[in-house]
């Protein structure tokens, strides 16, 4: 048998050949089967998908930022509106399509136009949240919304870049509304009005999880001021526009749009008339105390801040109220400088951004007797009370003074308020300290003129709708152990080492005393706390509301700079009536003394010498003066006063004695509330028709636009 015996015949070459190409066929089939199968999946089964997918690349959503709200005053006189600017913006997701060498590229070009440094407009760029964004300079919107890197610019500027797309893609130029103060009758009012800036990223996220839709990334938030309390009134409701673009993200055409709405119209108490002149005296007579020589010191006044307030005394409306120093309100529009930031919170130039009127604490020396006459006469005194003032008193081993060490024998309350005999109310307090209170360990112990004190407000807030306010300090028992227990190690630790060079005798002395009873409340505490003095601090705001209540009877009300809100079609929404907030519960015959010995200090008192010739017949002030002895510092000066219409209040820290430093001042707010020239009153030239603010407001036309008065105003 042969080698080729039980083998199975070889295919020819031919069929080989067949089998292949059945194979290929196969395979090729197997290929339009699945690429068929993939069509008609994107076209039939995904084909709307997909087309929606196309059309949002070539879509834009652009937030159309909403005027915000006007602020008036009283009369409707515009205090904050708005105008139109350039704003320049960069479309980041756009700008991130380009390479890196051509992205620099265009934000060259940018930075040479608007004068910035390409490197600055990166770190704008960058998301806040990110690894290299730099808090307060990063962009804490939408990643999808476009980053504005300048505001302000001139037209010019606006023009070479929108007159030049293909040089500046994804660079955009808008016209948005900001902020103007048109400052009728030259008035500042920066504390009152406050101030906008962007909103954080927390607050956005906040606003997020509340449903809030009326804030976005691009968004600026009321900081301070009405701006901030009736922030969600002013505001407004953003729009959204969807436009189409291009590759280059240049607009082709509108799609869609949402129109923004206006914010409301805030119509506040302030009278800018009054307001004008209020900040003008209140600036004069800071500056005449500046040239003024300090008989004690031998050098001339601090006059470091001051303020005044001007309260009706039936609503706790504030008419007017200014603080010094302050700042122009303008310079937060459009973004504000570091250095101009710091130069707000600088002490050197006395902190502009503290608003002195209600956030400033300060000794209110003797405008304190009338409350503490008030807790004397309902507490074991009388009107026919007549106690002595001697020119000084001692206590303990010191001597304390009257003013210039005067003395003016034996007096009643009446006469001790008129020359604001210091000595007279030592007694009061050293007495209450012993029936009450020898023990000076004894927290608890009962004090009718503390208890008084708290009754007028003093040592709480008093509610105004301002943010930030102050609630002063009573410096009473309870208030005397807290701070001992706060700084005791502090000066235990100065006393417990031998006297250095930088350790004054008077220093080392004080703290040695206060590590060992520096919580004890002595009969000084008591008879300083009678005058004013010591470490008790008011606001002048809770000083003017405390006479308003002394004015009307007794009602404590919460001051109040909003009246109204109205719509931007002219249609009043809210009023913001006054609240009260409490009563002091004198009998009437207490506030009907104290009433008649507050128009002597304005006759024949501390206050007279600057009222001479004044028509106090038919302008009945009643007033009282104070100056308040600061350790290490100049006297702070006061002056309150009323009338049955308003509360006027001045002071002026290291400005000397009260009549001295503001009396002047106080005299011609009351010429021109009144209408006072010389000895006559003319009713026709009171800076408020009819002497007083009436619950009428404003006249709105229906596209909220502002109307005349009626009839029209003298000016």
């Amino acid at each position: 048998m042969s080698g080729s015996e039980g083998t199975a015949p070889r295919a020819s070459s031919g069929q080989r050949s067949r089998l292949r190409l059945i194979v290929i066929q196969a395979l090729v089939f197997s290929l339009l089967a699945t690429l068929g199968t993939r069509l008609y999946y994107l076209q039939v089964v995904s084909g709307e998908d997909y087309q929606g997918r196309a059309a949002s690349q070539s879509i834009r959503d652009i937030v159309v930022q909403p005027q915000r709200g006007l602020i008036v005053d009283a009369m409707g006189r515009p205090l904050v509106t708005n105008r139109l600017t350039y704003v320049v913006t960069v479309d980041t997701t756009l700008l991130n399509r380009y390479a890196d060498s051509e992205r620099r590229a265009v934000l060259r070009r940018v930075g040479r136009v608007l004068d910035l440094r390409p490197r600055a407009i990166e770190r704008s760029l960058v998301l806040c949240g990110t690894e290299d964004a730099i808090p307060g300079r990063c962009w804490n919107g939408s990643p999808y919304q476009p980053v504005p890197i300048a505001s302000g610019i001139s037209q010019e500027q606006a023009l070479r870049i929108s007159e030049q797309p293909e040089d500046f893609p994804a660079v955009i130029v808008d016209q948005q509304s900001v902020r103007e103060y048109p400052s009728p009758y030259g008035i500042n009012a920066a504390h009152l009005l406050g101030y906008l800036s962007p909103i954080t990223s927390d607050e956005l996220d906040a606003a997020e999880r509340d449903g809030d839709s009326s804030v976005n990334g691009a968004s600026v938030v009321g900081r301070s001021g009405v701006e901030k309390t009736y922030d969600a009134w002013l505001r407004g409701q953003p729009g959204y526009q969807r436009v189409a673009v291009n590759s280059k993200g240049q607009v082709l055409g509108d799609v869609s749009d949402l129109a923004s709405q206006p914010g409301d119209t805030l119509v506040t108490s302030i009278d800018a008339k009054v307001q004008g002149v209020v900040e003008k005296q209140l600036h004069e007579m800071i500056s005449i105390a500046r040239a003024t020589r300090d008989p004690v010191t031998k050098r001339n006044f601090e006059a470091d801040s001051g303020a005044a307030v001007v309260m009706e005394v039936d609503t706790g409306r504030i008419v007017a109220m200014a603080s010094q120093p302050t700042y122009d309100p303008s310079v937060w529009v459009g973004g504000i400088t570091s250095a101009q930031l710091e130069r707000l919170y600088s002490e050197a130039a006395g902190t502009p951004l503290l608003a002195r009127a209600f956030q400033g604490q300060f000794a209110p020396g003797s405008t304190w007797k009338p409350f503490m006459t008030a807790g004397a006469l309902t507490n074991g005194y009388g009107t026919d009370t007549v106690l002595g003032c001697p020119s000084a008193v001692r206590i303990g081993n010191r001597d304390f003074h009257n003013h210039e060490s005067a003395a003016y024998g034996s007096i009643s309350f009446a006469r001790a308020l008129e020359v604001s005999c210091n000595t007279f109310f030592f007694q009061i307090g050293m007495r209450y300290w012993a029936q009450y209170g020898s023990d000076p360990a004894d927290v608890d112990a009962k004090d009718p003129l503390v208890a008084e004190a708290k009754t007028f407000g003093f040592g709480s807030r008093t509610g105004i709708d301002l943010p930030g306010e102050a609630s002063g300090r009573i410096a009473d028992r309870k208030w005397k152990r807290a701070y001992y227990r706060s700084m005791k190690d502090y000066y235990c630790g100065i006393s417990g080492k031998p006297q250095d060079a930088d350790t004054s005798d008077f220093v080392y002395r004080f703290a040695r005393e206060f590590c060992i009873e520096g919580n004890y409340y002595r009969q000084g505490d008591a008879a300083n706390f009678a005058i004013g003095q010591g470490d008790t601090i008011v606001t002048p705001l809770q000083l003017a509301r405390a006479y308003a209540a002394l004015a009307n009877g007794g009602t404590l009300w919460e001051p109040r700079v909003g009246k109204a809100v109205v719509s931007p079609e002219g249609k009043v929404i809210r009023r913001i009536k006054p609240v009260k907030a409490g009563d002091v519960g004198l009998p009437d015959s207490v506030l009907t003394y104290i009433d008649e010995a507050l128009k002597g200090v304005s006759r024949v008192g501390t206050m007279s010498w600057k009222l001479g010739g004044f028509p106090l017949d038919q302008v009945q002030i009643r007033a009282k003066t104070g100056s308040a002895e600061v350790y290490g510092k100049q006297s702070t000066g006061w002056v309150a006063s009323y009338t049955d219409d308003y509360v006027v209040v001045m002071m002026i820290s290291q400005g000397g004695t009260g009549s001295g430093s503001t009396g002047d001042g106080v005299r011609a707010i009351w010429e021109a509330l009144y209408g006072v020239d010389g000895a006559e009153v003319d009713p026709a030239a009171t800076l408020i028709p009819g002497v007083t603010q009436s619950d009428a407001l404003p006249r709105f036309g229906r596209d909220g636009s502002i109307l005349p008065p009626a009839r029209e105003e003298k000016e």
